[in-house]
């Protein structure tokens, strides 16, 4: 069998072979090129000590020397070569008390997490595969090397890693893999929120992102994300939906990823606020729940609610504060409906007042995330009216875009006059020049041809006298 690796990994494992020592390409990187990915990095692994392999090249760095990792630079590009170790034993659920190397490649796979993991690749020797990770890749299934309550019990990450790599690859967990996961979820609460975070984010970005189905079943999410298991008890009572609010939450996650498709130049971080808004988007309703006489559930004020909630969570989760902005106004503001924007079931521009007024108040790079949202939303619910609410977003949609191409003013910086020709008029720096621009906006929102240099100065006049 064949792997095609890149030359610089090639000349590594040549450099490492010509000194006397091993030196595989190992990991990752192999199980994605058996797939037919294209690997995110290649990480070598060798008999060599750590020493011995930064005299074999240039240029090195000690990123993880301890553990016995020296990454080999070509210009920019680095390449983790590591030796073969074995862990001692775990005392945190995460990290092993103490690393011993050895001379063994295959104490250094036993080690590893899934099978699929465990396989390492040399172009002279070939494939070298001790635990059926080929077979695994073969039936499609995750499976830890050795028991998987060991694994798990050494670093509990690899629970929630299990199930992240069952949503990127569409594989299914192995029983006993599962149940393992059920018997250790607790050990979860041992591991940091950032490690939590980047996991759970590259399932919910993954194609497979509904196997977060499996972390509530195996009871793992109670540990990272109740809400989540709130959301899965809590049924939708009413016309407008057909599942509970959990998984009603998560199809929206995966119609999401058919979404973006139609806009290939989106940001990773604006995916990455996508796929938490519509897994989150309805978080407050188990709170917000009411059931009226006739049986028919309400979730007043949940979209506002669930902004809050939303910060609270990812906050929790260690995200940055323009990510928890995002999520927040696009949760916040979901349940826009664009009445005034189809009159008829036809297009009508009646609704520009009220669209002008929503993208100021949430920010017009918002608004093509907030409708992504809403259809992913309404994709999501029961047939009722289906057609109507789509067609009402579609006309919503029209109307910001006309907006946009008409250039309204939607924020004080887009006014045709700012704090300058404020201050020109006679007010002094401080907190009444932004009073009157933001007076200034609220009058351009409702009449955006007054957006002139000449109208604004002439009404900045008249609030300047008002004082």
């Amino acid at each position: 069998m064949k792997i095609k690796i890149p030359e610089n990994a090639e000349y590594i494992l040549h450099t490492l072979e010509n000194n006397g020592y091993e030196g595989y390409v190992v990991g990752g990187c192999v199980r994605d090129m058996l797939l037919g990915r294209k690997p995110g990095d290649w990480d070598i692994t060798t008999s060599a000590k750590p020493e011995q392999v930064k005299a074999l090249f240039r240029r090195t760095i000690d990123t993880g020397i301890a553990h016995g990792t020296v990454t080999v630079m070509f210009g920019t590009e680095g390449y983790e070569v590591t030796t073969y170790r074995m862990d001692g034993r775990y005392e945190d659920h995460r990290h092993p008390k103490e690393v011993v190397f050895t001379p063994s490649l295959y104490e250094d796979l036993k080690r590893r997490d899934f099978t699929i993991n465990a396989m390492a690749y040399n172009p002279r020797t070939g494939l070298v595969d001790e635990f059926d990770g080929m077979k695994d890749m073969e039936r499609r299934c995750i499976r830890c090397v050795g028991e998987a309550s060991e694994r798990f019990e050494e670093d509990a990450l690899r629970m929630l890693r299990g199930i992240r790599f069952a949503g990127q690859l569409l594989f299914e967990l192995e029983p006993a893999t599962v149940e393992a996961i059920r018997e250790k979820a607790a050990t979860l609460t041992h591991v940091s929120a950032e490690r939590i975070r980047t996991e759970l984010t590259k399932l919910l970005l993954s194609p497979g992102a509904d196997r977060l189905m499996l972390a509530a079943e195996t009871g793992l999410s109670r540990y990272f994300l109740p809400e989540f298991n709130r959301m899965l008890a809590t049924p939708q009572n009413n016309p407008h939906h057909r599942l509970d609010v959990g998984r009603h939450s998560l199809e929206a996650v995966c119609h999401i990823h058919e979404l973006w498709e139609e806009m290939p130049d989106l940001e990773k971080k604006a995916r990455t606020a996508l796929v938490y808004g519509a897994l989150l988007h309805d978080v407050a309703k188990p709170e917000c729940r009411t059931t009226d006489e006739a049986g028919i559930d309400h979730f007043y004020s949940h979209n506002e609610r669930g902004a809050e909630e939303a910060a609270k969570i990812l906050r929790r989760l260690k995200f940055d504060n323009e990510t928890i902005s995002m999520v927040s106004q696009i949760i916040k503001y979901h349940d826009r409906r664009y009445e005034n924007c189809l009159e008829g079931g036809a297009y009508s521009p009646k609704g520009k007042k009220a669209m002008r007024r929503l993208a100021s108040q949430a920010g017009y790079r918002t608004m093509p995330l907030l409708f992504l949202l809403q259809k992913a939303d309404l994709l999501s619910q029961s047939d009722f009216i289906r057609e109507e609410k789509l067609a009402r977003l579609e006309a919503g949609i029209r109307c910001f875009r006309e907006i946009r191409e008409a250039g309204d003013a939607l924020n004080i910086k887009e006014l045709a006059i700012g704090g300058r020709e404020i201050m020109a008029l006679g007010v002094k720096p401080g907190p009444e020049i932004g009073g009157i621009l933001r007076k200034l906006l609220d009058i351009v929102l409702e009449e955006p041809q007054k957006n002139t240099a000449e109208e604004l100065t002439s009404l900045a006049v008249s609030l300047v006298r008002q004082k």
